[in-house]
C-alpha cells in the first residue's frame, strides 16, 4: 500500500488517519527513511490524532526514547544511535512494548530484529522530482501480523482511493 505526500502537513494528516484506527490492541509502527524525510512529522501527526499536543513530539534522537501522555500513550523511539539490542533493552524498549501501547520507532531499519513482529512497517521516500518538488513524498506501507493488518486495512478505508491497496503504485503484502 502506498500513500503520496506533498507537504509535511499531508504527511502529519496521513499519520492523524491512521491515530484514528489504532483499537484497544495498541501498534507499534516502524518507520524508515533517510534523514529528513518526514518521520518525526509523521509522529507529530500520530501524536495529534491521539488527542496529544504535537508541539510536545520532537526527534528523541539523544535520549533514545519519549513517552507523551495523552488519553492514549505515545511512546517515540529513536534507533539512529542506538548500536545493539542490549543497548535499547537498556533504555527500557520492552517496558513500552505494554498491551495497548502506542509506539513510533524512528530508524526501525537499523535494528529490525528488535521490534515484535506484529507491526506496521511506513517507509518514507523522496522520489527524485524532475520539477524540483522537495516536499514530495511516498509512504509504502507493510503490515506484519494480524493488529498492524487490521490497522492497514482501515486506514486504508479511512485515506479513500487514496491508497485501497488495489491498482496502481500499490504494494499491499
Amino acid at each position: 500500500m502506498r500513500f503520496p505526500s506533498r507537504s509535511e502537513a499531508e504527511t502529519r494528516r496521513t499519520a492523524r488517519a491512521l491515530a484514528a484506527c489504532i483499537d484497544a490492541r495498541g501498534l507499534v509502527i516502524a518507520l524508515c527513511g533517510p534523514l529528513g524525510a518526514g518521520k518525526t512529522a509523521f509522529v507529530k501527526g500520530l501524536a495529534e490524532g491521539l488527542g496529544i499536543d504535537p508541539r510536545l513530539v520532537a526527534s528523541p534522537s539523544f535520549v533514545i526514547a519519549s513517552e507523551y501522555p495523552g488519553p492514549r500513550r505515545l511512546a517515540h523511539v529513536d534507533l539512529y544511535r542506538v548500536e545493539s539490542e542490549a543497548e535499547l533493552e537498556a533504555a527500557g524498549f520492552l517496558d513500552l512494548l505494554e498491551a495497548g501501547a502506542v509506539v513510533a520507532v524512528e530508524w526501525a531499519d537499523r535494528l529490525p530484529d528488535a521490534l515484535p513482529k506484529d507491526r506496521l512497517e511506513v517507509t518514507i521516500a523522496r522520489p527524485a522530482s524532475a520539477d524540483g518538488d522537495e516536499a514530495s513524498r511516498t509512504l509504502a506501507v507493510h503490515a506484519r501480523g494480524p493488529v498492524a493488518r487490521a490497522a492497514a486495512a482501515c486506514w486504508s478505508g479511512r485515506l479513500g482511493g487514496t491508497a485501497n491497496g488495489r491498482g496502481e503504485g500499490s504494494s499491499w503484502p
